[in-house]
Parts: structure tokens; C-alpha cells; sequence
């Protein structure tokens, strides 16, 4: 293993290396936190897949193959539909914007009223997100090095905390280019054709299984009803994803830079589930659907490419958690504590280094993130609540604020609230959600029917954002000692 572990050793350490690099890019808030809104279509294409395509989406979706065959790509693939829905219908007008989180964009389209509860609620979902990604390094250090759980996600995690801490969305930009091509290298090239092969070709794969394995509905229509109200809606709205789609140098390249990423989520969804029908003819008797990927990978991958396939989990583990955190603290201090500490702010007068607070507040959220992996044990139960809360909660009043002028603050909060009651009937049941988007759709346009329209000159400076003819202050660079 000696050559796996320097594989990964020297990858870990080009991680911080970027964190380090990145830090002397990052000199303003937009640097910081929006990569300076310079993104070409490249590198904005390789980072949006690299965020989306986590631990879930790789081992969890291999272990979605290994249960269910085929149809185990379901989960990953509502992933890349959402993200092709966003970047098709509506990634162009959330670039315009100009803004630097969800909550901001409803202040603008509602005048101010609802950006506090939905910061809230966005903040609690990119927590339990970024929570999911680091309970997941627990599974490839323990592959890796035979690692104590505990050890294992504070390891990884710190790693994380680091470079995000140091460069912000630079360095997690350049972290996840790198960490895109390992992926696709790691995965879609190396694993994908030797798990094929391993399990002899795919005429043996039908010969040992059951038919249903091979059938593409064979996951339950009910279980993919979920997935596309869960996952693919959740694409459409999550502070992660838009902070991606702030990045991008025009709203060109956000629609087509992100209809290529979503398009390499389809690819890799199938490719997951043909590796976990592979790991179940060549183990069928796994205690756990979820070690399929670490067991196919430890038994019968040969020695430097074993390391550059637990690489490749590693990316996509930390390309995950490093947006999600960085969402995470992003919406705590721009949509939370800015709004405590904003009337003391104005009347001290003294400036407030905004590259510093993302830094602290990025650091706090990451040791939070930690310790809240450590104790949890159940990562499908964690992103449940964080898709729950995100989707129940915020679908209705976002996507009404993008396509129904009439929507009004006042019912975007009562789609807020309705939508939140799913947690008082079990926020792990499937249900609640069904009928609590029903509920809050209807408490939308009912109390939006009922109470007067969004004034005029709100609406008037909601269009102007949206055409791209009003832009943000630009924030003044640090002093370069800083």
C-alpha cells in the first residue's frame, strides 16, 4: 500500500498547496466568495460537476448499484436533471443578479422581507450538506489506513476547514478543477472498465443476477417520484449550487458551461450503478450496500491506480463539503449575523474587512461541520433532512420569485412557514414533503392573492437586476500585506 499512500499523501497536500495559492488571489469579497465572478466555461463546467457529484453520488450511488442494479443511477441522475433544468431555464437570469446568496435574491424580488427566515432555513440545509460530505471521509480513510471513525473525519475535514479558510472560493475553484479530473479519471476511466472486466464482461453480469437487476424502473417509480422531487428541485434552489452559478464571467457561460456539467452527472450516474452491479456479482454477500465501492476498490484494483481510485473518492467527497461549507458560511454571516451586527456597523464608522469575516466565519462553520459528523452516524438520514428542509421550505417562494410577478412577501412567508410544518409529521418521511410543497404552494398564491401587490419601484429594480442593467458595488481590495 505503500504507493497508494503516497498517491494519496501528495494529493492531500496539493490541496492545501492550492489553499495557499488561492489566498493571495482572494483580496476582495467578490475574490472571496464568488471567485471574482470570472469563471470561464471550463473551469466553471469541471467545478459545477465537481460540487454536485459528492460521496453520495459516488459511493452512494455505487451502493444504489449494488442494491439495485441499473436503476440505482436514479439518485445521481435527478442530480444532473436538476442541474440542467437550472442552467437551461434559469442559470442566465441568477447571474444577472449579481448577488451573493438565495436570501439576498428574495430580498431584492420581495423588498427586504424575506430574506431573514430564508437565510435560516438555507443555512440549517448547507450545514446538513457539508455534514454528509464529512461523515463520508470516515468510509475512505478507513479503506485507506484502517482509521478510527473520529480520527478519520477530523483528518479530512481539517484538510477541508484549511483551504477553504485560506483562499475562499478561489481556492476551492481551484481544488475542484483538480479534483474533477481525478475524478473522471479515477472513476469513469479506471474503475468503471476493470469493475466490467473483473466481473467478467457484462454477458456473466446478466448471467449471475436477477432480471430486475437490468431493469431501468427496477428502483420502484415511487422511490424515483423522490429522487426527481428531492433532488432535481433541490438543484434548482440550493445556496451551493447558485453560489457555483454567481461564479460564472457571463450568464452564457452559466447556462452552457452548466448544460455541459449536467450532462457529465447522467454519464457518471450510469457509470456508478454499472460499478455497483459489477461489486455485486463479484461480492454478493456485502454487509452493507455502501461498502461496495471501498471493497471493489481495495480487492481488485492494482497498486498506484488503487490510490488514484481512492483519490478520486476523496475529490469527490471534499469538492462537495468545501461548497457546501463555504455556502454554509456565507449565509451565516451575509444573512444572519450581518443583519445583528448591522446597525452597530453604521454607527461605529469603522470599516469592516469583509475577506477577513468570510475567513473567520468559514473557519467557525468548519469546526461546527466536524463536530456535528462526529455525531452522526447516518449519512442518507443527514442529506434527507437537508433536501427536506430545503425543498419544503424554500421551492415555492423561490421559484414564485422568478416566475409570478404577483407573488408578495407576505406569502412567500406563509409558503415558508406551511412548508416547514412537514418536520411536526417526521422530517424523514416522504410524505410530508409531498404535501407540504402542495401546502405551500397553495398558502403562496392564496396569501399573495390577498394582500397588496409588491410595490412597484421593488419590481421595477427586480427587472433592472434581472436584465443585468444594475450591477454590485465593487468592493475595494485589501492592502496586499493583508
Amino acid at each position: 500500500m505503500a504507493v497508494d499512500y503516497t498517491v494519496i499523501v501528495v494529493y492531500l497536500l496539493g490541496m492545501l498547496g492550492m489553499g495557499w495559492w488561492g489566498m493571495r488571489r482572494a483580496t476582495s469579497k467578490s475574490d472571496f466568495l464568488v471567485a471574482g465572478r470570472r469563471l470561464g466555461p471550463a473551469m466553471y463546467s469541471g467545478t459545477m460537476a465537481a460540487i454536485v457529484l459528492g460521496g453520495a453520488s459516488t459511493i452512494g450511488g455505487v451502493g444504489l448499484g449494488y442494491q439495485y442494479g441499473l436503476s440505482g443511477a436514479w439518485m445521481v441522475f435527478t442530480i444532473g436533471l436538476g442541474l440542467l433544468a437550472l442552467s437551461v431555464f434559469f442559470s442566465a437570469r441568477i447571474a444577472r443578479l449579481k448577488v451573493y446568496t438565495v436570501s439576498e435574491m428574495l430580498d431584492l424580488r420581495y423588498g427586504g422581507r424575506a430574506g431573514v427566515i430564508s437565510g435560516v432555513v438555507m443555512w440549517a440545509y448547507t450545514l446538513m450538506l457539508a455534514v454528509t460530505s464529512t461523515i463520508a471521509y470516515a468510509t475512505i480513510f478507513d479503506v485507506l489506513f484502517d482509521m478510527n471513525r473520529t480520527l478519520a473525519i477530523v483528518l479530512g475535514g481539517s484538510i477541508v476547514v484549511a483551504y477553504s479558510t485560506l483562499g475562499g472560493m478561489w481556492s476551492i475553484t481551484l481544488t475542484d478543477m483538480v479534483q474533477f479530473v481525478v475524478k473522471t479519471v479515477g472513476v469513469l476511466l479506471l474503475l468503471l472498465p476493470i469493475a466490467v472486466v473483473k466481473a467478467g464482461g457484462f454477458s456473466e453480469m446478466k448471467a449471475q443476477l436477477p432480471t430486475e437487476y437490468f431493469d431501468p424502473l427496477g428502483i420502484g417509480g415511487e422511490t424515483i417520484f423522490t429522487y426527481v422531487l428531492i433532488y432535481t428541485f433541490g438543484m434548482l434552489i440550493g445556496q451551493d449550487i447558485w453560489q457555483r452559478v454567481f461564479t460564472a464571467r457571463s450568464d452564457t457561460t452559466a447556462k452552457w458551461g452548466g448544460t455541459v456539467a449536467g450532462t457529465y452527472c447522467l454519464v457518471y450516474a450510469l457509470a456508478g450503478a454499472v460499478i455497483g452491479t459489477a461489486a455485486k456479482v463479484l461480492y454478493p454477500n456485502l454487509a452493507s450496500a455502501d461498502d461496495a465501492f471501498a471493497t471493489i476498490v481495495k480487492d481488485e484494483l492494482p497498486v498506484g491506480v488503487r490510490g488514484l481510485v481512492l483519490a478520486a473518492a476523496l475529490a469527490a467527497v471534499m469538492s462537495t463539503s468545501s461548497g457546501a461549507l463555504i455556502a454554509c458560511a456565507t449565509v451565516a454571516n451575509n444573512d444572519i449575523w450581518s443583519r445583528l451586527r448591522g446597525a452597530v456597523a453604521r454607527d461605529s464608522g469603522e470599516p469592516h474587512d469583509e475577506v477577513r469575516g468570510n475567513r473567520a466565519f468559514i473557519l467557525v462553520m468548519g469546526v461546527a461541520v466536524i463536530c456535528t459528523a462526529i455525531a452522526l452516524n447516518n449519512v442518507v438520514e443527514a442529506l434527507t433532512v437537508a433536501y427536506n428542509l430545503l425543498v419544503g421550505g424554500l421551492l415555492v417562494p423561490i421559484l414564485g420569485g422568478l416566475l409570478w410577478k404577483r407573488g408578495t412577501a407576505q406569502g412567500a412567508l406563509a409558503a415558508v412557514a406551511v412548508g416547514g410544518l412537514m418536520a411536526a409529521y417526521g422530517i424523514l418521511a416522504n410524505e410530508p414533503v409531498y404535501y407540504g410543497l402542495l401546502s405551500s404552494l397553495a398558502a403562496y398564491v392564496i396569501v399573495s392573492l390577498l394582500t397588496p401587490a409588491t410595490d412597484a419601484a421593488v419590481l421595477a429594480a427586480w427587472r433592472e437586476r434581472l436584465a443585468g442593467r444594475s450591477t454590485e458595488p465593487v468592493s475595494e481590495p485589501l492592502p496586499a500585506h493583508q
